[in-house]
């Protein structure tokens, strides 16, 4: 079968690499088409366009960038209809895909959509459009099942696809220690505290100087900052980074492994520490128009999906002005510091992933589609 996959960030292009490796098992003439990155490219087919053409975040960049943004949309509907595939899996990025299969609707093709958009938390009236659009929902939360329920969509909840990403790097390196990492990358034996600052250069300008700032008297400490991949060093420079301070690539799992703390910024990094174990601050900083905005329209106690999950203050968020050196230094050492504070967040943690069950998410998902797919042949 012929699939079309539309991924238009990091974390999309991960899972849906994932997928594509399952679909394969399943369909030995899975032919794949996608916007993703360098991961679905791995598994074979052909790539469209990276998603680091693609990330625009916040209303200013979008409203800055709208002429590149419809001209993608134009060149994507274009290339779909040429392809004619037997499926579009839209793989989160809602602003764009639901756009996307809002303009595709009349070529009457199957639409399956990873990864829910957060109309739980606001934009409520993308519900409509997920209705209208979307032929197969597969979300990832336990309440967003639920949620829909209530606006009488039966979607398919499969869990968390970063469950299948730790799983797997607990498999590979459950025997790495300290030492050997360490070694392997040139580190002091001094204790670890990980600087997760994102991976849109909006987030990583406007944050991590902050986060550096905030810790910048923790000498006893080494400081690792995970850089994400669409990045290289000559980019980290700019922040005039200290010789406590050093940048690795490709690694965020083993930094977090062997990390005591965490500055995070908040997102799908935020859970991933979670689920790694490791005493976490999330924060966020984001333009003070666009965080008007969203403060209107965004319907939600908590900001990060940790707290979201279990639906108190697990971990501290430090959100816009908030968000500064002095309220991250004063959470940081309360977790290096504080052991009753450091216990309560391994009891919580442990709780989210009783909740969040096994790994298997695009295993199941991938079998979902197939299904639906060979369903629909058959008819």
């Amino acid at each position: 079968m012929k699939y079309y996959i539309i991924a238009g960030e990091s974390l999309g292009d991960l899972h849906g690499s994932n997928l594509m490796k399952h679909l394969n098992e399943l369909d030995e003439n899975a032919d794949f088409r996608f916007w993703g990155g360098d991961l679905m490219q791995k598994v074979g087919g052909e790539l469209i366009k990276h998603y680091r053409d693609l990330a625009f975040m916040g209303f200013l960049e979008v409203a800055k960038n709208i002429r590149t943004i419809s001209k993608n949309m134009s060149f994507c509907v274009n290339d779909i209809k040429s392809y004619n595939p037997d499926v579009v899996i839209f793989v989160d990025y809602p602003g764009f895909n639901l756009r996307i299969a809002k303009k595709i609707s009349s070529l009457n093709l199957k639409t399956f959509y990873y990864i829910s958009p957060t109309v739980w938390a606001w934009h409520k009236s993308r519900i409509k459009t997920i209705k209208k659009y979307i032929s197969k929902l597969f979300v990832i939360l336990p309440f967003e099942k639920g949620f829909y329920k209530k606006y009488n969509y039966n979607v398919d909840y499969v869990g968390h696809p970063i469950l299948d990403s730790i799983a797997d790097f607990n498999t590979r390196l459950n025997n790495l220690s300290f030492e050997d990492f360490t070694k392997e990358n040139n580190l002091s034996d001094k204790p670890i505290i990980a600087i997760l600052p994102g991976s849109r250069n909006q987030e990583i300008t406007k944050m991590l100087p902050i986060m550096l700032n905030a810790i910048d008297n923790l000498e006893n400490y080494q400081i690792l900052i995970a850089g994400a991949p669409s990045y290289n060093l000559d980019y980290f420079e700019q922040f005039n980074l200290n010789n406590n301070v050093k940048v690795i690539f490709n690694k965020t799992y083993e930094i977090l492994k062997f990390a005591d703390a965490a500055i995070v910024t908040s997102g799908t990094a935020n859970l991933e520490t979670a689920i790694l174990n490791t005493p976490q601050v999330v924060c966020y900083k984001t333009s003070k128009l666009t965080y008007a905005i969203a403060k209107r329209l965004v319907d939600l106690k908590y900001f990060s999906l940790t707290n979201l999950i279990m639906d108190k203050p697990v971990i501290k968020e430090l959100l816009q002005d908030n968000f500064t050196a002095e309220n991250i230094n004063i959470e940081v050492n309360k977790i290096l510091f504080d052991k009753e504070h450091k216990q309560k967040i391994f009891e919580n943690y442990n709780n989210i992933k009783n909740i969040l069950g096994n790994e298997g998410a695009s295993k199941r998902t991938a079998n979902l589609m197939y299904k639906y797919l060979i369903e629909k042949d058959n008819a």
